[in-house]
């Protein structure tokens, strides 16, 4: 079992603080936050172990888990990193792009793992499709919140619109070629609703709408490549298959056949996989300590946190313009 410490007992870390007690992949070490009337009432409450400094718990673990404020991300990391530990990281992966790459950079120098928690990729939904979407052209995503004020001190692109971000990166194999977007604040003082279209040099075109002041929660994302349409609702936990394939020559009475103006006859059929009840966090965090034991490449590598960054940055740049 590795030891891991949390960093960071706030909303999330508690979540991580539970879920990593329960692993059998991890020995929970302990936690420690700043706020010292947080940390001794999470103590009191929950009975985890309570760290006086960060040097402490960093000196007593195989792993840091970084559950901080996004502003101290980079701090954090650095720290543990030259300390030789290896760094699970909640999303976004650092405050700046260059502070990211100066992460991957300290990670490789001193032969440490680390990963993103971009928890979409372990949402069971998308984990059943996903080897489904094979070359994507048109994407079409909607992640609307009601508004909470945790989180409203960074932008909607930063703070939700990042979930799509990556999981977009991780199923279309092409650069990214151009990016359009905007942006509207209405309650805070950084954008609270934002739609971007990326177009990739493939030709596969994503169109990406947020917003946190919504009346309802969605988180529904929609695939659609040659001869099939893929759906995804990450927060029902459920998914759609549509696929189209040549009509049979004598087709069957209850088989739904389309003919385009050419002629062409196709038959739609539904491939809908099982959903497979999963904890994402809980998962997100044992995939990392099996990419520890066994020397792999996690599931959301600090590049992949770093891709996710870059573009939603060029994104934000474009409210600017």
């Amino acid at each position: 079992m590795l030891k891991v410490g949390v960093l960071g007992a706030g909303h999330l870390g508690k979540i991580h603080l539970r879920l990593l007690q329960q692993s059998e992949k991890y020995e929970l070490v302990g936690f420690y936050d700043p706020n010292q009337e947080n940390a001794e009432k999470v103590a009191k409450e929950f009975g985890y172990k309570k760290f006086d400094t960060i040097a402490k718990l960093i000196h007593a673990v195989d792993v840091v888990d970084i559950v901080t404020p996004t502003l101290s991300h980079y701090k954090c990391a650095k720290v543990a990193i030259k300390s030789g530990k290896h760094i699970f990281l909640e999303k976004p992966i650092s405050n700046t792009v260059e502070e990211a790459e100066e992460i991957i950079a300290l990670a490789k120098e001193h032969n440490v793992k680390g990963q993103v928690g971009h928890v979409e990729r372990f949402n069971p939904a998308f984990k059943s499709v996903k080897n489904d979407i094979i070359n994507p052209m048109f994407i079409e995503t909607h992640r609307l919140a009601e508004f909470n004020p945790r989180g409203t001190d960074v932008p909607v692109v930063l703070d939700l619109m990042i979930h799509d971000i990556d999981a977009i990166l991780s199923v279309v194999k092409s650069p990214v070629k151009n990016i359009n977007a905007s942006g509207v604040s209405v309650i805070s003082d950084t954008p609270d609703i934002a739609n971007a279209r990326i177009e990739f040099e493939n030709g596969c075109v994503a169109n990406l709408t947020s917003s946190r002041i919504s009346l309802k929660n969605m988180r529904k994302s929609r695939f659609f490549q040659k001869d099939a349409y893929i759906s995804v609702d990450f927060l029902e936990k459920k998914c759609e298959v549509v696929k189209m394939k040549d009509a049979p020559e004598v087709p069957g009475d209850f088989d739904m056949i389309l003919q385009n103006a050419e002629g062409v006859k196709k038959q739609i059929y539904f491939d809908n996989p099982d959903v497979e009840n999963n904890n994402a966090i809980l998962d997100e965090l044992e995939t990392f300590a099996d990419a520890i034991v066994n020397n792999t490449r996690p599931v959301v590598t600090l590049e992949d946190g770093t891709d996710a960054l870059r573009v939603a940055y060029q994104i934000i740049d474009c409210f600017k313009k």
